[in-house]
């Protein structure tokens, strides 16, 4: 009897799953708007409630009158227990979140845990509370983009659907963090995406619309920067806003280089203390905030006086300085927090400090701090992030004031010109390189409607040993229609091989040599799936192969297949397609 029950419940629980997804097969549009006014609400409250955990977490821990020592032990402690947390129960949400985001929505097909978005929430609260000065913008995009695919995943949407929901939850999460609906769209567009003309503009402007909402409902409608009206005083003051850029760039530039060189010597220590890193970052903040207690948190509060120009040269002088060296202290050992809100903060010191060495030389000419201080944030921005576009409507939402427009512009454009010559690889895209994760480029990005690699690959039965001699592998080339082979070892594919080089290496001697000791260590020519077939014929031929692996984008010595160049060929109608 209780066999025949389970069997019963067993078949209606499949027959209804049977009918929910021929409804979302009918319904599919229909359903995919509601779920993006759903996770715009839901984002929206959820990032409000990480706003006054942190804000509420923070005053009791830095009450008024404090010991001095509080500024000393918290970040330490602070950033051990966050550490510890990380290490053990939520590996995933370590560092901005941006970077993650883009990597689960490019390599992992728009999948973030529930766990991350648990871990994300309470590690990035903890880090912030206890004053890491990193920024809560970009763990809200990973939390936001989390809860999206989650719901998108247990409704039983289709693969393309739940990554579609990434830019949809990240931008929710961007407008109501920092209280700028358009600047979110273009955020999640212009970075995540990297695309402006992505399909999923609509559902971005729908659930950050929803978010912002949400959050003025909550909240109420207080700007987070309360700023002066601008004035644009002399023309001649483009000439300064240019020099400002000049800065700008130059500084985006040094932050973004030491970050990820300190990065890097610490991803070099072994594995099992990946736990105690972060206490390096608490530690250096603690050191500087004991001495100078406005370095302490992301800073906004500071960010407003100099707007306001209520802050001495000589301190933002200090802070531009100190806060460069703890942001990229902080991030490089693994604290859980962005770099949106720091790179506001360097960009408001440094336009400050040009703003009142302009004044005290040509007080005539120029216009008040402040307003520097307001083209800095952007600049900076423009210049460590490389979203222009998103800076200069991020600031314009901050003032309503259209006249700051084109001195933003102005400032941006340089800074961003600097940054990209100096700079080669934007900030999250090294980010993620450094965690062996490799991002389509933005060119890759916006050909994603273009027939891809995944369309023409086929399964890699044919590959090298890379313990097989010169000799051996032109025996078994003798057998092959290819000429030229992927070589793998107990890591995965490590390189490709051509005939024409076997065979001159023969000729040279090198016969009884093993191809892993003929191979170049570096970089070896490969594709992704999500490539488009266009990209595998200039790299095919670029490096003269027929053959190419197919990497992932997670471990690049993952082989997923390979794609040769009679398949490429047959896709575009040249010769026969192949069965593979």
């Amino acid at each position: 009897m209780t066999n025949a029950g389970e069997a019963a419940g067993i078949t209606g629980r499949e027959a209804s799953s049977q009918q929910w997804n021929a409804f979302l097969r009918e319904r599919d549009d229909q359903v995919f708007l509601l779920l993006t006014l759903f996770i715009g609400a839901l984002v929206g409250m959820v990032v409000v409630a990480f706003i006054l955990l942190t804000e509420r977490f923070g005053a009791r821990l830095y009450p008024a009158g404090g010991s001095p020592w509080r500024r000393l032990l918290v970040p330490v402690a602070g950033s051990a227990i966050m550490g510890y947390l990380l290490y053990r129960f939520f590996p995933d949400a370590r560092g901005s979140g941006v970077p993650q985001t883009k990597a689960a929505l490019y390599a992992r097909g728009g999948r973030i845990s529930l766990g991350t978005v648990i871990g994300k929430f309470f590690c990035t609260s903890t880090t912030l509370a206890s004053g890491i000065p990193l920024g809560r913008e970009g763990p809200a995009v990973q939390v936001g983009a989390g809860i999206a695919s989650v719901l998108g995943r247990k409704l039983g949407l289709r693969p393309e659907k739940v990554k579609a929901l990434v830019p949809v939850g990240a931008a929710a999460a961007i407008a109501a963090a920092f209280n700028t609906p358009l600047a979110a769209v273009l955020f999640a567009l212009e970075e995540v995406v990297g695309d402006l003309h992505a399909a999923v503009l609509g559902s971005v402007v729908l659930a950050s619309a929803t978010s912002w909402a949400m959050l003025r409902l909550l909240l109420g409608n207080d700007p987070l920067f309360q700023v002066p009206q601008y004035q644009l005083v002399h023309p001649g003051e483009f000439g300064i806003y240019a020099i400002l850029g000049v800065a700008g760039g130059f500084v985006s530039v040094a932050f973004t280089k030491l970050l990820l060189w300190m990065r890097a010597r610490f991803l070099r220590f072994p594995k099992k203390t990946v736990w105690f890193h972060p206490v390096a970052g608490g530690l250096t903040v603690g050191m500087m905030g004991w001495f100078v207690p406005q370095l302490l948190g992301v800073g906004y509060k500071h960010v407003g006086e100099v707007l306001n120009g209520g802050m001495a040269l000589r301190l933002m002088i200090i802070l531009l300085v100190l806060k460069l060296i703890a942001v990229a202290t902080s991030y490089a050992s693994g604290n859980a927090g962005g770099i949106f809100g720091p790179s506001l903060f360097l960009g408001a010191m440094l336009g400050g400090i040009v703003g009142n060495v302009a004044n005290h030389f040509l007080p005539s000419y120029v216009g008040t701090p402040g307003a520097y201080a307001l083209v800095g944030m952007g600049t900076a921005f423009a210049g460590i992030v490389r979203a222009p576009m998103t800076s200069v409507v991020m600031i314009f939402e901050i003032t309503r004031d259209y006249a700051v427009i084109v001195p933003l512009m102005i400032s941006n454009l340089v800074s961003f010109y600097i940054s990209a010559k100096l700079q080669h690889k934007p900030i999250y895209e090294e980010l993620a390189h450094q965690d062996g994760i490799h991002l389509p480029r933005a060119e890759a990005r916006q050909l994603e409607g273009q027939r891809q690699v995944a369309q023409a690959m086929r399964n890699a039965t044919e590959r090298l040993s890379a313990e097989m001699t010169v000799q051996g592998a032109l025996e078994k080339f003798s057998s092959s229609e290819f000429q030229s082979w992927p070589v793998c070892d107990e890591r995965g594919v490590i390189g490709v091989v051509r005939l024409q080089d076997l065979k001159s290496g023969n000729n040279d001697g090198l016969g009884t040599k093993r191809l892993s000791e003929i191979l170049d260590a570096g970089e070896f020519p490969h594709v992704h799936a999500d490539h488009s077939l266009h990209v595998a014929l200039d790299r095919m031929g670029a490096s003269q192969l027929d053959v190419l692996p197919v990497v992932s984008r997670v471990n690049v010595h993952h082989l997923e297949g390979v794609v040769t160049l009679q398949d490429l060929l047959a896709h575009y109608g040249v010769g026969p397609k192949e069965s593979r």
